[in-house]
């Protein structure tokens, strides 16, 4: 947790009791409102993350991590949705590609709200989304499995890999156009309500100035490696509020015994995402996002066996938030993370 307070800490505690949590059974079986990305774009939390000079917080990494989970914990729904935007938002504060003045200010600001269609770059070397130069642009065949926030984004950041092994990536309008088309929202056991639809790319062309970065696979690779190799904040923000269900079930000394470790791993966590080399340590991050994940199985079956058989009415917040947990579990998967996760769990 952060040291000192800051503002935004305080917009996402208002929004998470206020709006959040106190709709995210309804949400869970329906879906992310316009609503909800309306009062994150009131909130400047679309923006915490973003350069100050371009209408967004400048908030450190300690306190972009905090939002993080509190917002999970809340309607983890909402927060897959929200969470997309902050990839594009940090690839065009880095980048000095022309799209970076035409799209970087409305997406700090909150004005436009983006999503991701890049995943699957990590699958490599399957190649699910070719690119390919043509017409003073970049035409993109293929499928993107998995897109998240269909209906509510403005614009989306696509990958594809080129034949010479080079990673674009480019901005194009969410929605249905010539070259892209969407599948029907996805109907998944936890978080359908993020809207989640899969992309076919058959000849989608988009101009050279939509690009924001080109570089070789092997580079994209190495600074992906910590974003899936360190555990995500809405892993612990799931936890925290799953414990707190336990908490008002009575429960407080499991709670307080399963909170003091996961504060404990937590630290380490964060300490590590600190670290100032980021691919390195890579075998003590794997290890701590898998205690990570223990923790957060306990604490979400925590939550369910306290509140028994009225845990698996569709209205308790348990039963909604062990299937989150079970989200968090492949949500960024990669073949390290799954063979590290199972060879922990093997040792059990």
């Amino acid at each position: 947790m952060t040291a000192a307070p800051h503002p935004l800490l305080a917009a996402a505690r208002t929004l998470a009791r206020d709006l959040l949590a106190p709709n995210a059974e309804q949400v869970d079986q329906e879906w992310v409102p316009a609503g909800h990305v309306e009062a994150l774009r009131r909130s400047g939390l679309l923006g915490v993350g973003a350069p100050r000079e371009y209408g967004g917080a400048g908030a450190p990494d300690a306190v972009v991590r905090e939002v993080q989970e509190i917002l999970a914990g809340a309607c983890c729904s909402t927060w897959f949705v929200q969470t997309q935007h902050h990839s594009p938002v940090r690839m065009l504060a880095a980048s000095q590609s022309p799209v970076r003045e035409r799209l970087l200010r409305p997406l700090a600001t909150g004005e436009l709200l983006a999503g991701i269609a890049f995943a699957h770059v990590r699958s490599f070397p399957r190649v699910p989304v070719r690119a390919t130069a043509e017409r003073d642009g970049w035409r993109f065949d293929g499928r993107v499995p998995w897109y998240t926030g269909w209906g509510l984004n403005d614009v989306m950041l696509l990958a594809g890999v080129t034949d010479s092994d080079e990673v674009v990536f480019a901005f194009a309008d969410a929605r249905e156009q010539p070259g892209l088309r969407p599948s029907p929202p996805m109907r998944l056991a936890a978080l359908t309500a993020a809207r989640t639809v899969s992309l076919e790319l058959d000849g989608l062309w988009l101009p050279g100035e939509s690009v924001v970065l080109r570089t070789a696979r092997e580079a994209f690779a190495l600074v992906d490696l910590p974003r899936n190799t360190n555990a995500s904040p809405a892993v612990f923000g799931v936890a925290d509020a799953a414990l707190r269900v336990v908490e008002e079930a009575g429960e407080s000394e499991t709670a307080r015994a399963l909170r003091s470790r996961l504060d404990e791993v937590r630290g380490r966590v964060y300490a590590l995402a600190a670290h100032p080399v980021p691919h390195e340590r890579i075998a003590e991050r794997l290890e701590l996002k898998t205690r990570a994940y223990d923790l957060m199985r306990a604490a979400t079956t925590a939550a369910v066996v306290a509140g028994g058989g009225r845990a698996m009415d569709l209205d308790s917040p348990a039963q909604r938030l062990a299937r989150e947990g079970l989200f968090l579990l492949v949500q960024g998967q990669t073949t390290d993370v799954r063979r590290a996760h199972l060879d922990a769990l093997a040792q059990i």
